[in-house]
């Protein structure tokens, strides 16, 4: 999308706004759930609040296409929401799509649980491994399904070898790519098709609202759209507010956590009795390169393994004082919890141990707290 404004920072800030209404330099809440329509082209152009397309919807819209470089976008009432109607989009009945194998236990449930009622199949494939995938390949695969970074290993897939591989067997691809945000990685500009969030996560940054994001070409998105107004995963006018307000700071939101989770992961990584710690901006991490290479930063995400497992991870959680524990990321309070118990709950523990997602991993989001003061109580709650 053409914008006037050359930085992310000042597009997070005007891309979108529409006029100030009643002088107001911010966007009002518009909770009307009907407007004035005396035309309409189709059934989508109506003016009705769950058709997407109310004051508040269209000016994040705008907005959200500017900071991923996409002609058009679209919000959701949630990062599922998102997922489930861009996939129901682009696959049906009879159709097969290769999706990476260490996936968000949200969308691995939908991908093995009920697509399969849809009559849609799945593969799943090792994203660092190219030389497999034509192997995969069947005569009715129609997609690619990535994910930026993985949760909650932080593996980095090859996304150059996926877009290639791609656009050689006509392949439609979708990325989450909620864990980079538009801060560090934009995956249109490598040529993604659709482009997901769950914008609960940093394009909100606040812990308040649970919302999706489907960015990419105009035409795809507007088949998304119709998906959605049908399905009715639309997001609130409220909502719609919250996620305005909290992505205006998303910029130094992102690069302050950019960095002191890679100060964390340091302080972790030398510590004795972690005997692992995944993050891709540690040089230890095997997919460093790649992650330097294809993101401005590497993310406020990361997980580790101590000593003595499961009983070492519940006793450091139930120490903890600065990192709430509980599920989700993103926010500007630190969050901590153990995926086996929250995120990845839905696989069976032969499921995880099979993604390398140890039942005792911890998974941290670093949050805006210091840097120091998150890494002393981590170091207190372990060694306690």
């Amino acid at each position: 999308m053409a914008s006037d404004f050359e930085s992310l920072e000042t597009r997070i800030i005007h891309a979108g706004e529409p006029d100030p209404f009643a002088g107001a330099v911010v966007l009002p809440i518009f909770q009307s759930s009907t407007y004035l329509t005396f035309k309409a082209d189709s059934y989508h152009d109506q003016g009705y609040i769950r058709l997407n397309n109310t004051p508040n919807h269209e000016a994040l819209h705008a907005k959200i296409a500017s900071l991923e470089g996409t002609e058009d976008a679209l919000v959701a009432g949630s990062g599922m929401a998102a997922i489930s109607t861009a996939l129901l989009t682009v696959l049906k009945s009879g159709d097969h799509f290769l999706a990476i194998n260490c996936l968000y236990g949200g969308t691995h449930a939908l991908v093995t649980k009920d697509l399969p009622d849809f009559g849609i199949e799945s593969t799943f494939f090792d994203a660092g491994r190219p030389e497999t995938w034509e192997g995969l390949l069947r005569k009715n695969t129609r997609a690619i399904y990535v994910e930026s970074l993985t949760n909650p290993l932080l593996q980095v897939p090859d996304l150059p070898a996926v877009i290639e591989f791609a656009q050689k067997h006509d392949l439609v691809t979708l990325i989450d790519s909620t864990f980079t945000s538009p801060v560090n990685f934009r995956p249109a500009e490598l040529g993604f098709d659709l482009v997901l969030h769950s914008a609960t996560k940093y394009y909100n940054g606040h812990d308040d609202i649970v919302a999706g994001v489907v960015a990419g070409k105009k035409a795809l998105v507007e088949r998304v759209k119709h998906r959605l107004n049908h399905l009715g995963g639309t997001l609130d006018p409220h909502a719609c507010f919250l996620l305005h307000r909290g992505m205006k700071t998303m910029a130094v939101r992102v690069r302050a956590q950019n960095e002191s989770s890679l100060t964390v992961a340091k302080g972790l990584e030398a510590h004795p009795k972690v005997t692992r710690v995944h993050h891709p901006g540690l040089e230890s991490h095997p997919q460093h390169a790649r992650a330097r290479e294809l993101f401005s930063g590497t993310g406020g995400m990361l997980s580790f393994e101590l000593e003595g497992g499961v009983a070492a991870a519940d006793k450091m959680l139930s120490r903890v004082r600065i990192p709430y524990v509980a599920p989700s990321l993103g926010g500007v309070e630190s969050l901590i919890t153990r995926p086996a118990l929250t995120a990845h709950k839905s696989l069976t523990p032969e499921e995880r141990k099979a993604f390398g997602i140890a039942e005792g991993l911890i998974r941290l989001s670093v949050g805006l707290e210091h840097p120091d003061e998150i890494l002393a109580d981590l170091v207190r709650a372990i060694e306690g």
